[in-house]
C-alpha cells in the first residue's frame, strides 16, 4: 500500500478533478468512501452533482473561512492510497477503515478529538482513494503535521499486515524524487519513453562516474547535451547547478530547469564535490595489470576493473563501514552502462538505474576510499565504446559476472542494517546484471564449451578429477552425460598450457571470496581462471586447444613447445572468425 502526500490552496479545484472524468477518462464511478462526520454531501451520488460539489466545497472550507488570516496558505492536505499490484479489491468499508486509520496517524482527525480536521476519501477506481482534509481544527488551531509522509507510511506497513495485503518495503527518505503525473502526461504526449527528470538523473549520475574533478563533470553534461545553469553566491562562488532538457519548454516557452538536487539527494553539488574529492585522497591508484598489445582499450580497463569489483565485493561482506563502496559500484555500473555494447545496453542500464537506489542509506560512509572505483569507472568511459564480440564482448561478460557477486553482496550488506528498499534495490540489479550476462557470455561460452569437448579424453578427465576433488558438487556425475563443466575443463587446459599450475590455480580462485550466490559457478571459476592467469576472455582459433595430430598455433603460451615439423591442421570443432581490432 503507498500513501503520497501532498499540498495545495484550491479544495474547489481538487474536487473537481476527483469527480470529473481524469486527463485520460480513467476515473470511474467517483464517490464518497469516508468523510469526518459520515454525513459529508457526495456529488457522485447526487442528482445534481454540480449543486452537491459547491455544498461540499463549502462544508470543508468552513473553518478555513473562520480563521482567516490564521489559516495557512496551502492549507489543502490530499493524500492518494493505492494498493500494489497483485493486491485483491478492498471494499468500500475497507477503503473508509483505511482513510480513518491515515488520518489519525497523521494527526490530521485522531481518533477521539471533535475538534480534528474535515476530511473526505474519494474512489474513482479500484485500486486507490483520495484523503482530502482542510488544514484547520474545530478549535482553529492549525494541526501538527510533522513527519507525516513517515508515519502514513507506518500506518500503511500496520494495514497490509492486518488485511492481508502485499507487504511493501518502508521507505526511508533517501529515495530519488519520483516524477510527478504532469511530468508523465508531459512525456507521454510528446512520445518520450520516459519523463524529463529521469533523463536528466541518469545523464548526470553518468557525467559523475569517475570524473577527476568539477570541471569534468561539467564538461561530460555540456558534451551530453544538456543545458547547463549555474547559481552563484554574491562572492562569485557556484553554489549549485540546474540542467534542462534541449527542447523541454514549459507553456511560457521557457527551459525546463531541475536543480541537481531535485533529481537525487546525492547529485546536489556540494555532494559531488564531496564525491570527487572522497575518490581522490586517502587510497593510492591501483595498479594497472599486465596485458596483451593486441586487447583493445575497452578489453583491458574491463578486465582491470573485474579484479577491482572482486575487492569490493570482499569488503561489503567483511567490513561494516562499506558504505562508500556502494556509491563506487554505482559509478562503476554507470561507466559500463554507457560503454557497454548494444546487445546488452538495454539490462546493463537497468541495473545502474535499479542500483542507483542502492547507493544512498542513512549510513554515513567513515573512511571514504573509492579511488580504485572510481578510477576503473573513469578507465572505462575513457576507453570508449566497447564491441560486443571478440574480447571486448568476453571482458564484458568477465566483468558483469563478478558485478552480478558484488551486486548479491550489496544486498546482504543493506539487510543486515534493516535497509530493505536498497537491499531490494541490490537484488533488482542483481537480476538485471544477470540478464546482461547471459547475452555477453553466450558466444565465448559456447567457443570453450566446444573446445573443452574437443579434448583428448585422457586429458579431460584429468581435469574433471581436477574439478571433482576441488568442488565434488559441481564435478560431472559418473551416471550422467552432464556437460556444465566443459568450459571450465578447457579453461583449466589453457591454464596448464600458459604454464600455470591448474590444481593450485583453481584452489586460488575458489579462495578468492564465497561461491554461494553464484547462478553457474563453473562459469564464475572460468572468469577468474581466466583473469588471473590473463588468457584472453573470448577464445578464438588461434587460442583453440589442437586436436592430436595438429600443430599448436603459435601464441605465449605454446610458442616453446611448437615443434619444428609442420603437421596437418585439424579443422576446428566450431569455426569461430577471428576476433579483429576495434576501429579506434
Amino acid at each position: 500500500m503507498v500513501p503520497d502526500i501532498g499540498r495545495g490552496s484550491r479544495t474547489h479545484g481538487l474536487l473537481v478533478y476527483l469527480y470529473g472524468p481524469g486527463k485520460r477518462e480513467e476515473h470511474t464511478d467517483a464517490h464518497l468512501v469516508g468523510s469526518w462526520d459520515g454525513f459529508a454531501p457526495d456529488p457522485g451520488r447526487d442528482t445534481d452533482p454540480q449543486v452537491a460539489l459547491a455544498r461540499l466545497t463549502a462544508a470543508l472550507d468552513l473553518r478555513v473561512k473562520q480563521a482567516g488570516d490564521r489559516a495557512p496558505a496551502q492549507h489543502v492536505w490530499h493524500c492518494s492510497v493505492r494498493t500494489a499490484p497483485g493486491d485483491r479489491r478492498l471494499s468500500d468499508d475497507e477503503w473508509n477503515a483505511v482513510a480513518q486509520r491515515i488520518v489519525h496517524a497523521t494527526d490530521i482527525a485522531p481518533d477521539g478529538d471533535p475538534d480534528g480536521c474535515r476530511w473526505i476519501a474519494v474512489r474513482h477506481a479500484e485500486d486507490h482513494i483520495h484523503i482530502v482534509a482542510t488544514l484547520v481544527r474545530g478549535d482553529l488551531r492549525n494541526p501538527r503535521l510533522n513527519y507525516d509522509f513517515n508515519k502514513a507510511q507506518a500506518e500503511a506497513r500496520r494495514i497490509e499486515k492486518e488485511m492481508g495485503l502485499r507487504r511493501l518495503n518502508a521507505g526511508d527518505g533517501t529515495a530519488a524524487q519520483n516524477p510527478t503525473s504532469a511530468e508523465k502526461f508531459k512525456a507521454e504526449r510528446t512520445g518520450r519513453p520516459e519523463t524529463s527528470r529521469e533523463t536528466l538523473r541518469e545523464a548526470v549520475r553518468q557525467a559523475a562516474a569517475g570524473a577527476d574533478d568539477e570541471k569534468e563533470f561539467f564538461t561530460r553534461l555540456h558534451e551530453a547535451g544538456l543545458r547547463v545553469k549555474m547559481r552563484h553566491a554574491p562572492s562569485g562562488d557556484a553554489l549549485g547547478y540546474n540542467v534542462a532538457l534541449p527542447g523541454d519548454r514549459n507553456r511560457n516557452g521557457e527551459p525546463v530547469w531541475y536543480p541537481g538536487s531535485k533529481l537525487a539527494p546525492d547529485l546536489s553539488l556540494p555532494k559531488i564535490r564531496q564525491r570527487l574529492v572522497d575518490g581522490i585522497e586517502g587510497a593510492p591508484s591501483p595498479a594497472a595489470p599486465s596485458s596483451r598489445p593486441e586487447w583493445s582499450p575497452p578489453a583491458r580497463e574491463r578486465r582491470s576493473a573485474t579484479g577491482v569489483a572482486e575487492r569490493a565485493a570482499v569488503l561489503l561482506d567483511a567490513d561494516d563501514d562499506a558504505a562508500a563502496q556502494l556509491v563506487g559500484v554505482g559509478e562503476l555500473l554507470d561507466a559500463v552502462a554507457q560503454t557497454s555494447p548494444a546487445a546488452t545496453r538495454a539490462e546493463l542500464g537497468a541495473a545502474a538505474r535499479a542500483f542507483e537506489r542502492a547507493t544512498r542509506s542513512h549510513v554515513r560512509a567513515e573512511r571514504a576510499d573509492t579511488r580504485a572505483l572510481r578510477s576503473a569507472a573513469r578507465g572505462i568511459v575513457q576507453a570508449g565504446g566497447a564491441l560486443g564480440r571478440g574480447e571486448d564482448g568476453g571482458t564484458t561478460a568477465m566483468l558483469v559476472s563478478t558485478l552480478v557477486l558484488v551486486a548479491l553482496a550489496a544486498a546482504r550488506w543493506h539487510s543486515a542494517r534493516g535497509h530493505a528498499q536498497q537491499a531490494h534495490a541490490s537484488r533488482q540489479a542483481a537480476e538485471h546484471l544477470r540478464a546482461a550476462y547471459r547475452q555477453a557470455a553466450a558466444t565465448p561460452m559456447r567457443v570453450l564449451h566446444d573446445q573443452g569437448r574437443a579434448l583428448p579424453e585422457a586429458e579431460r578427465r584429468t581435469h574433471e578429477t581436477t574439478i571433482r576433488a576441488a568442488l565434488p558438487e559441481q564435478g560431472p556425475r559418473a551416471d550422467s552425460q552432464s556437460t556444465k563443466t566443459d568450459a571450465l575443463v578447457a579453461t583449466l587446459a589453457q591454464v596448464e598450457q600458459a604454464g600455470h599450475d591448474p590444481v593450485g590455480l583453481l584452489q586460488q580462485a575458489i579462495d578468492m571470496r564465497e561461491l554461494d550466490t553464484a547462478a553457474d559457478v563453473n562459469d564464475v571459476l572460468v572468469w577468474r581462471l581466466r583473469r588471473i592467469a590473463q588468457l584472453p576472455a573470448h577464445p578464438g582459433e588461434a587460442d583453440r586447444r589442437p586436436q592430436p595430430g595438429a600443430r599448436p598455433s603459435r601464441t605465449s603460451a605454446n610458442r616453446t613447445n611448437e615443434r619444428n615439423t609442420p603437421a596437418p591442421a585439424v579443422r576446428p570443432a566450431v569455426s569461430e572468425p577471428r576476433t579483429r581490432p576495434p576501429r579506434r
